[in-house]
């Protein structure tokens, strides 16, 4: 009789076949709980609505503006975010005419394998996962955020986290490795304000275009009320979703041509022939410096009168460059732990320089 590493279950016992790989299960707060304790209020709900509507306007190209979505890679310190936020709140304010600036507030960070996870996932940078403090502080970091007068912009990641923070979120996207992702076209579906689909990291724009495809239709899926019940949702569908040209593993795609065919894509599908363009990721090697030089090539372009081009997505904080996460009193304040960043200084000088685009576009086109 041969023999086995594993036990037979004593007779009349049924062996264990679930969760066998689970270390443990711990009660995460209700969104409703965590929404009751750091309301939005009426003031902050009104700068959301309106935001949401002029972002909405902008990527219909019913407003002429450039959407710039602007700042950290991902948030790690709060302190740091809400300082650069007060900076940018201050550089944006006299450019409103000509640019919708809303704030980068990245919490969930997808990896390739494994790595740093964002600040809900584990707030202490230290491998110890305190989620419900993440949550906590991120739903924080949205009001200060909001405080400052700028609408926000978040990666969604976890399917069950907006229940807690997608209230305070003008502008959302989906990334890269989950544009593909049923689950999270399901949840776009059935989020409150316009999504920005990632085209793939291999540069392939089909995913997006579907993606943004599927979000408009209704779903039925799994998911969590704000009760935190498992629940069944169903969704309208969310008309306002655009793509993302992030470049990918073949190199950049926001050269001239790269935006034609993609419009081109677009029409073709009877979508909208506008997009968003990252200058960071592939279409700039993650290189900092490049990537104000890719914004600073965009602008020279929109100053020349090109169409399409609805906005731009640029990695930026206090701090230039990128460190490798850790404590945060032994990190560089308002550096960024993820992609590297383009610094403030040079920043706030993109954003006059963009703005100025925007204005000799328009008169181009007067």
């Amino acid at each position: 009789m041969s023999t086995t590493s594993a036990q037979a279950a004593p007779s009349g016992t049924a062996p264990q076949t679930s969760d066998l790989r689970v270390r443990g299960f711990q009660p995460l707060v209700a969104p409703a709980v965590l929404r009751g304790e750091l309301p939005l209020g009426p003031d902050r709900a009104a700068l959301v609505e309106r935001s949401r509507t002029a972002v909405k306007d902008v990527l219909a190209g019913d407003d002429d503006r450039l959407l710039l979505v602007v700042g950290p890679c991902s948030v790690h310190d709060p302190a740091a975010a809400g300082d650069y936020a007060q900076r940018l709140a201050a550089a944006a304010a006299p450019l409103a005419d000509d640019l919708l600036v809303v704030m980068r507030v990245y919490f969930e960070k997808p990896r390739t394998t494994v790595g740093w996870k964002g600040l809900i996932n584990d707030p202490h940078l230290n491998g110890t996962h305190d989620i419900e403090l993440g949550l906590r502080l991120a739903r924080q970091v949205l009001l200060d955020v909001l405080d400052t007068g700028l609408p926000v912009g978040c990666e969604f990641l976890e399917p069950t986290s907006p229940q807690h923070i997608a209230d305070a979120v003008s502008w959302g996207a989906i990334g890269a490795r989950t544009t593909e992702s049923q689950v999270h076209r399901q949840l776009a579906s059935g989020l409150s304000m316009p999504i920005g689909f990632k085209n793939t990291t291999d540069g392939d724009l089909g995913g997006a275009i579907d993606g943004c495809r599927s979000a408009a239709g209704e779903h039925t899926f799994f998911g969590v009320d704000e009760d935190g019940r498992a629940s069944i949702v169903s969704t309208s569908g969310n008309p306002d979703c655009h793509i993302i040209l992030r470049g990918g593993r073949g190199g950049p795609n926001y050269g001239p041509a790269d935006v034609r065919d993609a419009l081109a894509l677009l029409a073709k599908h009877d979508m909208p022939e506008r997009l968003v363009v990252d200058a960071s990721h592939a279409n700039s090697g993650k290189d900092h410096v490049r990537q104000a030089e890719v914004v600073r090539e965009l602008g020279d372009r929109i100053a020349l009168g090109e169409q399409g081009i609805a906005g731009l997505m640029i990695e930026s904080f206090i701090e230039p460059g990128r460190q490798e996460p850790g404590p945060l009193d032994t990190l560089t304040y308002g550096q960024s732990v993820t992609d590297a960043c383009v610094g403030w200084d040079d920043t706030e000088r993109l954003l006059n320089e963009l703005a100025a685009a925007v204005r000799k576009g328009r008169e181009r086109r007067a």
